[in-house]
């Protein structure tokens, strides 16, 4: 079949007009994504620092979610909520020692050291992220009353103690080399290091970057990287982890001037010497099994896994304290 010059020439005149309107499509599709990727990062670089700031108690409002506008709702959304820093609410009395420990960016710290009768070594215990040396108080009593001096503080931005910055762990690694150092200095052999969420992440990266040497460690829910630590907070808003949790530990880092993504108590746990209580609630919201079962497994110690069916754990659970009675007492963890 032989085409006329004149239908060859509206055959290219076609498919130049459909080359050259496609071109324009992926232009502007082009453009569309672009304005998007910008748009997501300015959002989820908002929301990193709302993440790692804590503003103190009065320097802003904070309401009630049903008291919200819409409006001051939405810039949530964009913007991120901003977080207060939480007040201790346990009152002390002559029991309490006041501790202040000194950073190397001379922020204060904040913390309490409590007594036993008849001390048998010490117990470092550290919180989660926006909690506060109150919150661990109940495990504390647990400590003291199995024979161990207790010493509980206030990571820096958090509680009582000076700054308005969290890292996540990655610079509060210092604030457990801290503490550690505070109840050494005291000549004391029998140290225990206790931690939850934030506070055990803390202590693995303490591990891995300072030549400490506590007795045993016990370690609560901790997260398997930042990363997943933002997957986690970011699917109980009913988000997709991905790839805004990505985006929020990139802009953290960044914000904060380290290399988020190589925070990784999954790793750093390879370092530590000693035996490891490793605790964590199957209904945790925010860690999941894999990060639980990945730490256990790169731990190269004696070791004990325990896992509840209920989230937390409770100072006051008989079961919680015979677990601590058998890992303290006993030769081996299982």
């Amino acid at each position: 079949m032989c085409l006329s010059g004149y239908a060859v020439r509206n055959i290219i005149n076609f498919i130049f007009e459909q080359t050259s309107r496609m071109k324009k499509i992926l232009k502007i599709l082009l453009r569309v994504f672009l304005v998007l990727f910008v748009v997501v990062n300015i959002i989820t670089a908002f929301h990193a620092y709302k993440f790692t700031h804590f503003y103190d108690n009065g320097s802003v409002e904070i309401k009630r979610p049903e008291d919200k506008s819409g409006w001051e709702k939405t810039k949530e959304i964009l913007i991120g909520i901003k977080a207060v820093k939480q007040k201790n609410y346990i009152s002390t009395d002559t029991g309490f020692q006041p501790v202040t420990l000194i950073t190397k960016s001379k922020l204060k710290l904040q913390g309490w050291y409590l007594t036993a009768d008849k001390p048998i070594g010490t117990v470092c215990l550290f919180h989660g992220h926006g909690s506060t040396k109150s919150a661990v108080f109940k495990e504390s009593e647990a400590f003291r009353k199995l024979g161990y001096n207790t010493l509980l503080i206030d990571f820096r931005a958090h509680g009582d103690s000076e700054g308005n910055t969290s890292t996540i762990g990655y610079d509060e690694t210092e604030d457990v080399k801290l503490a550690y150092d505070y109840v050494a200095a005291k000549g004391e052999k029998n140290i225990i290091l206790w931690g939850i969420s934030m506070g055990a992440a803390c202590i693995t990266k303490a591990m891995n970057d300072y030549p400490l040497q506590p007795r045993k460690i016990i370690l609560e829910m901790p997260f398997g990287s930042i990363l997943e630590a933002g997957e986690g907070r970011i699917k109980m808003m009913g988000l997709p982890a991905e790839p805004l949790a990505a985006l929020v530990t990139f802009w953290g880092g960044v914000e904060h001037g380290f290399w988020a993504f190589s925070m990784k108590p999954t790793s750093f746990v390879k370092q530590i010497k000693c035996p490891v209580l490793l605790q964590w609630g199957a209904l945790d919201p925010r860690v999941s099994k894999g990060e639980i079962d990945e730490i256990y497994t790169n731990l190269a110690v004696e070791k004990k896994l325990v896992v509840k069916k209920n989230r937390s754990f409770i100072s006051q659970n008989l079961s919680w304290q015979a677990i601590l009675l058998c890992f303290f007492r006993c030769n081996k963890a299982q």
